[in-house]
């Protein structure tokens, strides 16, 4: 039977699971979820308020990079990132073999 919550709780339940020190792209986030696209993870991402439970830090784009999102900011995220132990090489990219997660 399908997940019949709305989609955006669907997206932030997948979200939390996450660990810490690890990441994951929306395309990703998109695929576990299912019947959504990346774009639509980002908006889900970009509507979180301050103080949320959901570790958005921890969803990138596919090159491995952070995306500048109004209200939190790319740098605020390489921070929390890079104070979970994930490190960013010199073009700012994350490795996705060494910290990637790919859900359950």
């Amino acid at each position: 039977m399908p997940d019949q919550r709305p989609l955006y709780e669907r997206i932030y339940a997948i979200v939390r699971q996450i660990p810490r020190g690890k990441v994951t792209s929306y395309g990703q986030i998109a695929r576990l979820v299912g019947d959504c696209s990346a774009q639509m993870i980002g908006f889900a991402m970009a509507g979180l308020k301050p103080g949320t439970d959901v570790p958005w830090q921890r969803v990138i784009n596919a090159q491995g990079k952070v995306s500048p999102r109004i209200g939190f900011g790319g740098l605020l995220q390489r921070e929390m990132l890079e104070e979970e132990g994930v490190e960013f090489d010199a073009e700012g990219r994350v490795d996705f073999e060494r910290f990637g997660w790919l859900g359950n």
